[in-house]
């Protein structure tokens, strides 16, 4: 069985607990858009990441607040930060690189929290049933155009996912993906 999904591109951001959060801002965060994710928003909220060898500015916080902090960036972002962060699953954050997020009211450096997240496909529960698919099953996902792949993704579920492939801007940039294409869920059951 083959299904068309749309492609979620990630550019670096970060998620805050609020505790975090209001050491860095005065202000509340503020929703600018939806994100496709239901309860997922762009904020209106920047700060700077820093290492001891370069700074990333302008990076968005992403809402509403969670119970951990966790900073995405792309493999090339760290190359310019000239850090190591694994390629893990959102939350898996033990072992992951220590960063300094730099807001209006001060500096704060973290430990664990930086990682380049590894591509998911985010679901519903009830699709999850209907496809016979298990959280953290491993799909192939076929990517169509000039630069065609065939992928793996991992599956992700929540009770209001909306189906789509997440890849980051280096990986979007390496299959000439604008984020308006869609991609083949390819189904082996």
């Amino acid at each position: 069985m083959e299904i068309e999904i749309n492609v979620g591109i990630s550019n670096r951001h970060l998620h805050l607990t609020k505790e975090v959060y209001e050491k860095l801002f005065d202000t509340p965060l503020e929703k600018v858009k939806n994100l496709t994710q239901v309860g997922e928003f762009a904020s209106n909220q920047f700060v700077t990441l820093k290492t001891k060898d370069n700074t990333i500015k302008k990076v968005r916080i992403v809402g509403p607040f969670r119970n951990y902090n966790q900073v995405e960036i792309s493999k090339s972002d760290a190359y310019n930060l000239k850090i190591n962060p694994p390629v893990r699953k959102s939350g898996d954050l033990e072992n992951s690189e220590s960063i300094t997020i730099i807001g209006p009211k001060r500096e704060i450096t973290l430990d664990n929290v930086c990682i380049i997240a590894q591509r998911h496909i985010h679901i519903n529960t009830l699709d999850l049933e209907k496809y016979h698919l298990k959280e953290n099953d491993v799909v192939k996902v076929m990517v169509k155009g000039p630069r065609s792949a065939i992928i793996d993704a991992n599956i992700k579920s929540s009770d209001n996912g909306v189906m789509e492939l997440h890849i980051d801007i280096d990986e979007a940039n390496a299959f000439l993906l604008s984020g308006k294409e869609k991609v083949t869920l390819i189904l082996n059951n």
